[in-house]
């Protein structure tokens, strides 16, 4: 699956299951602001003032975890890459 920003203004809809601008899920996008909200938050009570260079690290770890934890669903049970 792959990530679709929001499209913002008169794109997004509040009806159905799914936005019609940006396509995710009303459960995702709302799971999406709850993840913004609490990075927002740890930052402001951190009183972080290069605020760009915290949310570039944190987006830059957690997509290097992402990446291991795919890697990781990846292998097989010793360690060796399944259809390698």
């Amino acid at each position: 699956m792959q990530f679709s920003p929001c499209k913002g203004g008169d794109f997004c809809s509040q009806e159905g299951t799914h936005c019609s601008g940006c396509g995710r899920s009303h459960e995702e996008i709302a799971k999406t602001r709850d993840v913004i909200f609490a990075v927002t938050k740890f930052a402001m009570e951190m009183g972080y003032e290069n605020v760009e260079e915290f949310t570039a690290f944190v987006g830059d770890k957690a997509a290097r975890n992402v990446r291991k934890q795919q890697q990781m669903s990846q292998m097989g049970g010793i360690g060796i890459p399944i259809g390698k």
